[in-house]
């Protein structure tokens, strides 16, 4: 059975998605854009989707909790199915092992 290390998880790609510049795509994008942008006035102008992040959490935490807890809920219900998924599979490699011993 495979063990999984957390620390081998390569999280760079989260980090990347974090610190990317966010552009002005849509109305929501533009307004959050702009509002983020007169509370934080980085230097270089930029907006980044962890300041949009902060200032979510901030401003309107009852949104974020929201979108935290209904993670946590699909998180916690994808953990019980890879559970049962993972005993089956231990059952049957059991049953596959007691088969192949008395032939």
């Amino acid at each position: 059975m495979n063990e999984v290390k957390f620390n081998d998880i390569d999280l760079s790609q989260y980090e990347e998605i974090s610190n990317k510049k966010v552009e002005k795509e849509n109305e929501l994008k533009s307004f959050l854009i702009d509002y983020v942008g007169e509370k934080e006035k980085p230097e270089n102008d930029e907006i980044t989707v962890e300041m949009i992040v902060n200032t979510m959490a901030q401003d309107f935490p009852e949104f974020v909790l929201t979108v935290a807890e209904e993670n946590w809920i699909r998180g916690y219900q994808q953990a019980m199915v890879d559970i049962e998924v993972g005993e089956r599979l231990v059952e049957e490699e059991l049953s596959k092992s007691e088969t192949d011993e008395q032939s």
